[in-house]
């Protein structure tokens, strides 16, 4: 709070009003009952007094105390004049900045609700930049005036010059001319050049909404159309747009973005990408159809973009934002369009700290703002579909490539009868499909989903598994940087010269592959080839993301190795050949979604092949090419497979069917943690349609040195899940060194 107050550049509103001990007040001023949300884990807002006069609003941004300390908060509600308004403590003062919408209240109170967590959680999410709230900082910049200095010298000429081409500090203009700081300082002196003060947080451009998208398909033309008119209607609207990969998604939801920012001046559009990476690719695409580049929200922009981009969002400046999960909780006072782009990605899900499903909230949070909705995906998650299914979100399909491009042939390739070499994990088959392809001149893909060298580490000599510290989860070998990392809990340290339970040196042995194993092995086969690995290591910013894919797109990579973060939106006009590796690593475990994920993973990673006019081709590894996904993986026949889950799903009465929630309860030592769950257990409330499954120790039944217990929650779909956890946490009194972690609608079950 100090550092805010420290950086504040324009006097505060306040102190406000306070009530002195001896009981001296205002004679003509009445009090008002200004009830504060603070961003921490508190059940409720706390109350407070203000001057009547001082016209405190809901949603402005305030300083009030609690207890001894000063803390920021956003006032929930003001009840004026209010009678017992005198007893309580004061606000101490308020902040400058545009006032939270009272549709972002709105969305905190319902999200905190649905998701059984403190409202001041939710907050939290939303009031990320307190910078923000403060004007924004200022610097000096040089311009030329226009005036001739009396002696113009050759490096007063170039001063000059550099000064036309852009505004710049003194220090900054006189590097870019290589002259003294004298020079500089005798133009400025002499009336040639003036000191601007100008925002370090200049607004953003606008986007121009005279410009065109690209030429359309009649196809692509009727799907724009039907969404376009969808949001010309206004209110609350859910669209699928459901089309194969290389149809033309991204084209269409742009002409729905342009006529949601034609509604009005300060109309908002904000498009949700389930990754880092893919947001950085897709920018360009934007910035061609709008001629400015989108306001970028997520956790790797730097701390001044996040001050700038929450500011001018909340001010309803912003009007065009992409950005990761995150995003969905700026503070937008006119949120006319949501897109959320490959909506069935499991990213959407965030799974640490405030557990909630983004593309749930976003339709939650476009019903509370009657906006328009736009759920993109080539293979949609089992509840977007059934929904559309339903007639509850209108179904608007792409069903073929754009162009002459077509869909890529797929094949199954049967481990048990095609076998790699020993100790090699890439079929002949697959070697060949791969220099056949770069015969041809063409680019080819390895799909690996798994990190590192090898996700084993074992001792041949005793068998010890290298295991993280207080973890259950074993350590992945990471050959290039020589060390051991759990991906789990970011654990990490040098691979052991010897085993360090038998002492043996030089024992171990690599379990499984990894990207950089599979690497090793493409090297082996094409030594001239030129070769990279795409996944979080080796691309761990923005900056990284966007050289490795121009170097893609520029034939300056001939193989590919890379995780699932090449399956999200690449497109890459050269690359014909995929490989998938090991299509059964999803299938293994008792996920629910195990069979969708792997289908929708499988299919996006096949879909990059083949996406302009070359023809694709993808070979999927298995040693399971009985199972119905890997049939359907195939035939490509999406609606038999996914007919098939929602069969099974209905006759379980699992979601789409059905409600899961699930709690895990963890303790610092195993005894404590079987304690509380069992005292848990007893207090929960029996409700008809509610099953309730546990405790039983969760399948990583350590994590960071706490020892996890797991119920597990099915509801028939007219059951209040979120009002039972409420109901069952309000009864129970734990230790309090036990936390008790809530996941509605979960997607990992570890």
């Amino acid at each position: 709070m100090e550092a805010l107050k420290r950086q504040r550049t324009a006097p505060p509103l306040g102190p406000l009003f306070a009530v002195a001990e001896e009981g001296a007040a205002f004679e003509h001023d009445t009090l008002d009952k200004v009830s504060v949300q603070f961003p921490l884990p508190l059940p409720e807002p706390f109350d407070y007094r203000a001057a009547s006069s001082l016209g405190i609003e809901p949603g402005m941004h305030v300083i009030a105390p609690i207890g001894t300390r000063l803390v920021r908060g956003v006032v929930w509600r003001v009840e004026k004049d209010h009678p017992g308004a005198a007893n309580l403590k004061a606000i101490e003062e308020v902040l400058p900045g545009s006032p939270l919408p009272s549709i972002s209240r709105d969305f905190v109170d319902w999200s905190a609700k649905y998701l059984v967590r403190p409202a001041g959680d939710l907050l939290r999410m939303v009031a990320r930049s307190p910078e923000a709230l403060l004007p924004p900082p200022t610097h000096i910049v040089l311009a030329p005036t226009g005036e001739t200095p009396p002696k113009v010298t050759e490096a007063r000429a170039r001063v000059l010059e550099e000064a036309a081409k852009e505004h710049v500090s003194a220090a900054e203009l006189a590097r870019r001319a290589d002259v003294s700081s004298a020079v500089v300082k005798g133009l400025v002196d002499c009336g040639a050049l003036t000191k601007l003060e100008i925002s370090e947080d200049p607004p953003f451009p606008a986007p121009d909404l005279s410009m065109s998208g690209k030429a359309l398909s009649a196809i692509q033309t009727a799907a724009a159309d039907r969404v376009c008119a969808f949001v010309r209607d206004g209110g609350f609207h859910v669209s699928l747009l459901d089309g194969v990969t290389g149809s033309g998604k991204t084209e269409v939801y742009l002409e729905a973005a342009a006529e949601a920012l034609k509604q009005a001046p300060d109309a908002q559009v904000l498009v949700l990408l389930p990754e880092i990476a893919l947001t950085q690719s897709a920018m360009s695409r934007f910035e061609a159809r709008f001629g400015v580049t989108p306001v970028e929200w997520h956790s790797a922009i730097p701390h001044k973009a996040r001050r700038r981009a929450w500011r001018e969002i909340a001010a309803g400046r912003a009007r065009l934002i992409v950005g990761a999960r995150s995003a969905l909780f700026l503070p937008y006072p006119n949120l006319k369009l949501i897109v959320v782009d490959e909506e069935h990605d499991p990213s959407y899900k965030q799974e640490e700290g405030v557990i909630y499903q983004a593309r749930d909230l976003a339709v939650a949070r476009a019903k509370l703002g009657s906006c328009a909705v736009i759920l993109a995906s080539a293979t949609p998650s089992l509840e977007t579909l059934v929904n559309a299914q339903a007639g509850r979100y209108a179904h608007v399909e792409l069903p073929s490539r754009h162009g002459t491009a077509e869909l890529p042939d797929v094949e199954l390739i049967d481990l048990k009868i095609d076998a790699p070499e020993k100790g090699r994990w890439i079929s002949p088959k697959l070697i060949r499909a791969c220099a056949e392809a770069m015969l041809r001149g063409e680019q080819s893909l390895f799909y690996m989903n798994r990190r590192g060298y090898a996700p084993l580490t074992l001792c041949r000599a005793c068998g010890h598994r290298m295991q993280s510290p207080e973890t259950d989860s074993w350590l992945v070998e990471h050959r290039y940087s020589g060390r051991l990392v759990c991906h789990l809990t970011g654990f990490s340290m040098p691979k052991p010269k010897a085993c360090p339970e038998c002492q043996t040196p030089d024992s171990f042995t690599s379990i499984g592959p990894g990207v950089e194993r599979i690497e090793e092995e493409v090297r082996e086969f094409f030594p001239a080839a030129r070769i990279e690995i795409f996944s979080s290591d080796t691309t761990p910013d923005g900056d990284a993301v966007r050289a490795l894919v121009k170097r893609m797109e520029d034939g300056e990579i001939d193989i590919l190795i890379g995780t699932q973060i090449v399956a999200k939106g690449h497109n890459f006009p050269n690359l014909t050949f995929v490989g998938v590796v090991d299509a059964d690593l999803g299938l293994k475990g008792g996920d629910l979604r195990a069979g969708e994920r792997t289908f929708q993973l499988v299919s996006q990673v096949a879909g990059r092949a083949g996406r302009h006019e070359k023809a694709g081709r993808a070979l999927i590894q298995t040693y399971a090419p009985q199972e119905p996904v890997m049939q359907a993986l195939a035939a490509q026949d999406r609606d038999a497979f996914f007919a098939a889950e929602i069969a099974e799903r209905e006759a379980a009465g699992m979601p789409p069917y059905g409600r899961l929630a699930a709690i895990i309860v963890s303790a610092p030592n195993e005894q404590l943690a079987n304690d509380a769950s069992k005292a848990m257990g007893e207090k929960a409330p029996v409700v008809d349609g509610l099953d309730l499954w546990g405790p039983a120790p969760a399948p990583l039944s350590v994590i960071r040195g706490m020892h996890r217990r797991r119920f597990l929650i099915r509801a028939n779909r007219g059951v209040d899940v979120s009002a039972f956890l409420a109901a069952w946490a309000g009864r129970v009194k734990l230790h309090s060194a036990v936390r008790v972690q809530i996941d509605v609608d979960p997607y990992s079950f570890l």
